[in-house]
């Protein structure tokens, strides 16, 4: 499902994966508490991700349930980052990632197991 969002969209989605479903009201409050949305915004980006066939609204209590999963926003995302800033070349991203950030024991660890499996899937 390629469905872009924006970042004020999948501010919203956010709130309705960690909780699977919440009301228009719920994640209102949410938004309003971390970012300063006010009522007016959040119930028009709930509308624009309704629009978008991101989340499906059910009455009564306007209660809203993702279409899209958080894997599926955030493969759409990086797909777009390589493309937008490495022209396509993931290896680039990768040794960007790699090279810009302190890693503990324990991420390494799960990086090495990652690449050692994808590379035995060939």
């Amino acid at each position: 499902m390629n469905i872009k969002l924006h970042d004020a969209e999948l501010r919203v989605m956010d709130v309705i994966w960690k909780s699977e479903e919440a009301t228009a009201s719920q994640i209102s409050s949410v938004l309003k508490e971390k970012y300063g949305y006010s009522k007016t915004t959040t119930y028009t980006l709930i509308k624009r991700c309704i629009d978008k066939g991101a989340i499906k609204r059910i009455d009564p209590g306007f209660r809203c349930y993702a279409l899209v999963t958080q894997a599926q926003a955030q493969e759409l995302e990086t797909l777009e980052l390589i493309n937008k800033l490495y022209d396509g070349a993931a290896n680039q991203l990768v040794e960007s990632v790699l090279n810009n950030k302190k890693f503990s024991q324990d991420e390494i660890k799960r990086i090495k197991n990652i690449v050692n499996e994808w590379g035995d899937k060939d």
